[in-house]
Formats: C-alpha cells, sequence, structure tokens
C-alpha cells in the first residue's frame, strides 16, 4: 500500500512509499482508508513537538496521520460489533478499555494509557490503517447513512471532535454568550460554527484575512485582524457594542502559542471561562505566562480540553443530522497523498486555510 512516512524529527524527511499492508490483531480491524485530514497536530510531530508530554513517535519511520475515515476491510476473529462494510471514523486517541477512565466512558478522552494514532499507533495517511481494540466504545464511530461526504467526515476524528468538546463541554456555552475564537484554523473555524450554532455572539481573530473571510461564512458575528489592531481591546470594544458589558464570556485559544494564550484571558469579562484547545510548539515548550492576578480578581476559569468523550459523539452527531453543523463548510481542498508532504510543511507559515484533505 502507499502511505506517507516521518523519518525523523524534528522535521525530517517526510516522503510517500510503498510499505507492506498492515496486519489485522484478533481485536481489531483493517480500514481502507477514504479520507484523512491534514491537520497542525501533524506539523507538531513533524516539529518535534510534544515530548515535554511523553507524546513521541514509538519508531522511525513513523506513518502519522489521526484524522480520518474508511471502510472496515477486516475484522478480527473476536471482534464482535463490527463488519466489513462497516463505514467507520477512528478518533484520534485509543482508550485501553480497562483503567477507571475508560471504564467510565464519560472520560474515555483521559485514558490513563491513552494512544494517539500517528504517534503510538501507525496513522491514517494510508491506503490501509489498523485500528486496535476496535469494539471498546469510543476507539471506533459509526458513520450514519444520510452523510456521503467523506472528506468532511473525517474532520470527526479530531478537529470537529476536538472543537465541538471545549465549546460545549468545557466553555460550556450558552445562548447569548460572548466567544472569542483565536486562531481560525480547522479547530477555530469549527469552534466558531458550533457557538454560533449554540445562539452566542461570535468573535474570530487571526491574522489573515482570508481565514477571517471563512470565519464570517462559518458563523463568526465580526473578525478582528490582529495584525492591525490591537486585538484584546477590539474584543472589548466589540462585545461592549452587542451588549454593554466589554469582555467575552468565553474564549478559545485554538492556535496554542503564547501570545494567543494570553491575549484569549486578557479579553474576558468577570467571572469569564478561557478554554486551551491548542497545544505548545517547541518555542514555548509547553510553558507560556499568565496574568494571575487577573485572573484571581476577575474570578476567570481556565480549562484544558482534550479530544472528546465518546457519549458526545452522539449528540454532535445529532447537530450535524438536524442541520445546525455543517462540517462540508470546511473542507477547502481535497489533494492526493503525494501532496500532503508538502502542505504538512507549508503550515510553518500558516500555508494552509480551512480544511485540506486527503482522499484515497
Amino acid at each position: 500500500m502507499k502511505a506517507m512516512l516521518l523519518h525523523s524529527a524534528p522535521r525530517g524527511e517526510l516522503t510517500v512509499e510503498n510499505v507492506p499492508d498492515p496486519k489485522c490483531s484478533d481485536d481489531g480491524l483493517i480500514i481502507k482508508m477514504a479520507a484523512n485530514g491534514i491537520c497542525r497536530s501533524d506539523w507538531h510531530e513533524w516539529n518535534g513537538d510534544w515530548g515535554w508530554l511523553g507524546i513521541v513517535p514509538y519508531k522511525y519511520p513513523m506513518i502519522p496521520g489521526h484524522e480520518g475515515t474508511g471502510v472496515v476491510a477486516e475484522v478480527g476473529k473476536n471482534v464482535k460489533n463490527w463488519k466489513v462494510g462497516d463505514r467507520v471514523v477512528p478518533p484520534v486517541s485509543v482508550g485501553c478499555g480497562t483503567c477507571p477512565r475508560c471504564v467510565d466512558w464519560s472520560r474515555h478522552n483521559m485514558c490513563e494509557t491513552l494512544r494517539i494514532f500517528g504517534y503510538h499507533i501507525d496513522g491514517l495517511f494510508a491506503e490501509y490503517a489498523h485500528a486496535p481494540d476496535a469494539d471498546y466504545p469510543g476507539n471506533l464511530m459509526k458513520i450514519p447513512e444520510e452523510l456521503t461526504d467523506m472528506a468532511a467526515i473525517a474532520s470527526f476524528g479530531c478537529r470537529y471532535q476536538t472543537a465541538y468538546h471545549g465549546v460545549v463541554s468545557q466553555g460550556e456555552v450558552k445562548p447569548g454568550d460572548k466567544v472569542a475564537v483565536w486562531g481560525l484554523g480547522g479547530i477555530g473555524l469549527v469552534a466558531v460554527q458550533v457557538a454560533a450554532s449554540m445562539g452566542c455572539y461570535v468573535i474570530g481573530i487571526d491574522i489573515f484575512d482570508e481565514k477571517l473571510e471563512l470565519a464570517k461564512k462559518v458563523g463568526a458575528h465580526a473578525v478582528v485582524n490582529a495584525k492591525k489592531t490591537d486585538p484584546v481591546q477590539a474584543v472589548k470594544e466589540l462585545t461592549f457594542q452587542f451588549n454593554k458589558q466589554a469582555g467575552a464570556n468565553v474564549s478559545i485559544d485554538a492556535l496554542g502559542i503564547g501570545e494567543t494564550a494570553l491575549n484569549s484571558v486578557l479579553c474576558l469579562t468577570n467571572r469569564g471561562r478561557h478554554v486551551q484547545i491548542g497545544l505548545s510548539t517547541r518555542e514555548e515548550n509547553g510553558m507560556v505566562a499568565l496574568p494571575i492576578d487577573v485572573m484571581t480578581a476577575m474570578e476567570l476559569e481556565w480549562h484544558g480540553t482534550l479530544t472528546m468523550p465518546y457519549p458526545q459523539y452522539g449528540q454532535m452527531m445529532k447537530h450535524v443530522l438536524s442541520g445546525k453543523l455543517h462540517p462540508e463548510q470546511l473542507v477547502t481542498k481535497r489533494v492526493s497523498l503525494e501532496e500532503a508532504p508538502a502542505i504538512l510543511k507549508s503550515m510553518t507559515e500558516f500555508g494552509t486555510f480551512g480544511m485540506e484533505v486527503v482522499e484515497f
């Protein structure tokens, strides 16, 4: 089969080569991949980030990729819940199924031995992929028959589910809330769309006009170019115009650099909630400066968020099937596997726009 290979990090060679097909374990299955999104987390892996979290590829060369969808091609002898021909999404994070957090499905994304496609398991930038522990709820998600655009469905494996969980569970947004979203890549755009669908007043912040325009198309009521104005002040002015109270109720850092994390906190109103979705790079090395006196005096809340617990998948799908959410709006480019390495590298200069997806 054809697959992308990462040969080393940081910023090692990325190639597309013929490699052996994966073998099916007794408890796993083989997926014939239909699509896989090119996610900024893939760039982080190529950039050599996240070693401070203990997240490093278990071998080189490694098949990266973690945001995909496809059709079951083979099932292991112990697998009961899936059959050949089922359309599935293997979410980015794979639970063990036995630790206390996996037994409590509401927090399986916090598995004590969490595995990640493209790091601990060969990833999804390949014509075929192996999904382990297939019968544990949360390790595979079924695609409703009504949904047919596999490139859009691929985002359910990472960016869509991660942003949905961050906005709904960790941000706890409610109708009428003012929500600021910092960084309008794939996750940021989903956060904009989800918050707007829930009746929030949404402001998108970025430094590229084309991303700001796309944010308006998917639900942002206002946008701010952080290169052209003081973004914190702009958010406060826009929110004051909205309801005469300056500051966001919920602010989301979808990028993960020191500047956006800090600005996200500073733009909040009293008792506001900051949600950190973006993870940092080697430049921050996992550490950013925060205004703790402001956070204390204003009774601000800080919430981390990682992927999405399995029970929330059904809730998200109801919103997609009802027409409240439109993942297809975020797919901006469909490319071949051979094009993916150059696109991934272009993320160094924030060269991607929306969700760019490999179709097999």
